[in-house]
């Protein structure tokens, strides 16, 4: 079984209640717009990080994370990219690169819209942790945690991080 801690929307703040939500994960995935390289620095120095950047993000960030991110935990395929839309509005090249690469797990976030939403169509669950970080409309901060056991997704938990301000 795999732990993650899923974060986005971090735009150059990081909460410290973080660390203690993820403490028992064994991977974080940033769903983009991380907003300085400091963010990703501290990730990685407190667990092993994957992501891909966001329409925030500089040359730094976007030379060291892709625009789409797909890869392979336990039985389930992933596909992440920080602007794609959610089931059934997702934007038209997002809908091609889903329908191609065929992942169980779509991740996006920039919405700043916290969803957990099966595709019964795509045969794919997408998630959007909605947003870590203080700029945007959001009212509330928000973080996921679950679990990847062999091809099951578990212990799906929402966490709010408190008010934006």
């Amino acid at each position: 079984m795999t732990r993650i801690g899923l974060i986005s929307d971090t735009h150059g703040f990081l909460d410290e209640n973080v660390f203690k939500h993820f403490d028992k994960c064994d991977e974080i995935w940033h769903a983009g717009d991380f907003g300085s390289a400091a963010i990703i620095d501290q990730l990685k120095a407190f667990k092993p990080l994957r992501g891909v950047y966001g329409n925030i993000d500089g040359a730094n960030i976007r030379s060291e994370f892709g625009e789409v991110l797909t890869f392979n935990i336990e039985s389930v395929k992933i596909m992440m990219k920080h602007i794609g839309g959610y089931p059934p509005k997702y934007n038209t090249e997002t809908k091609k690169q889903i329908i191609a690469a065929k992942p169980q797990l779509f991740i996006s976030g920039h919405s700043h819209i916290l969803k957990v939403i099966y595709d019964d169509a795509l045969q794919c669950l997408h998630m959007n942790p909605g947003a870590a970080g203080k700029h945007g409309w959001q009212k509330v901060r928000t973080l996921i945690r679950f679990a990847i056991d062999g091809a099951n997704f578990k212990d799906c938990e929402v966490v709010e991080l408190g008010k934006k301000s």
